[in-house]
């Protein structure tokens, strides 16, 4: 059963994009979403110290026809602080997340949308680490880091997504909007993961899409002190299952302890 979809509510943190943030509102403005469906793109300064500010402004006063809204913080919070403030003013039926640089393609969209539209999916996914799409090689420490993560991610939910910290993901407005989130930087994205798949009988889906990632002198800005916090809030978030793993595994370590004990005590008394 197809689900109506009137309006796509694009949300864009931006945080010293104004060298390049036209780039990604020309890409998605030139996008034909599937159904004719209406974009509403929602951007969320993050107190930046760039001109930002005046990029994004002159963008909306050239480009009138397009649904900019346009909201700042007055003190730098973090990309899921922005997020949430994003999230709270969306008005379209499904919500996704894009970035201000060009790491992701807005022509990918309706890839994304379309297991919704069908009446499949809630909440979808889109995976750089599946599917033929172009994928920009870079680091190869970054593509353990988020495997890793995403494998530590998957055991805690009992999902089996291959790319949990993607940019892209597509939610149905009201869930996004019912979920508590608390993560104000990088930690959106395993905390986002671990509550989406605590919801009964959730429908969460996956596509491939490419990749044009970025380095640090392109402007780059997630670094290894956000892989831990990742790790931290996938315990934190998780923690009933983590606490069961960790019980699990000091349970085994004792059994090991005790009968290799009871082996050296029986090989004596032999």
């Amino acid at each position: 059963m197809s689900t109506e979809i009137k309006k796509l509510s694009i949300v864009i943190p931006a945080y010293n994009e104004g060298r390049t943030i036209h780039f990604i509102l020309d890409k998605v403005k030139q996008v034909s979403l599937i159904n004719n469906i209406e974009k509403e793109i929602i951007i969320v300064n993050d107190c930046s110290k760039d001109n930002t500010v005046e990029a994004v402004e002159n963008y909306r006063k050239s480009n009138q026809d397009l649904n900019i809204q346009f909201y700042s913080h007055e003190v730098n919070q973090g990309k899921g602080a922005a997020l949430h403030t994003g999230i709270s003013k969306a008005t379209g039926e499904v919500l996704i997340i894009q970035d201000a640089d060009l790491e992701y393609d807005p022509n990918e969209f309706n890839i994304l949308l379309k297991p919704i539209i069908d009446g499949f999916a809630d909440v979808v996914y889109g995976s750089r680490f599946m599917g033929g799409k172009p994928h920009r090689i870079l680091f190869f420490w970054h593509t353990i880091g988020n495997k890793f993560l995403t494998f530590l991610s998957n055991m805690m939910t009992n999902l089996n997504l291959t790319d949990m910290e993607t940019c892209y993901k597509m939610f149905r407005t009201d869930i996004i909007q019912s979920i508590p989130l608390k993560e104000k930087r990088f930690g959106f994205e395993p905390e986002v993961t671990a509550k989406i798949a605590r919801i009964p009988k959730i429908r969460i889906y996956e596509v491939g899409i490419s990749y044009y990632g970025r380095t640090y002198e392109e402007g780059k800005k997630i670094g290894w002190k956000d892989g831990f916090r990742a790790i931290y809030c996938i315990i934190k978030f998780n923690f009933r299952k983590a606490l069961s793993y960790l019980l699990l595994l000091i349970f085994l370590v004792a059994l090991s302890i005790f009968g290799y004990i009871g082996l050296w005590v029986l090989s004596d008394l032999i």
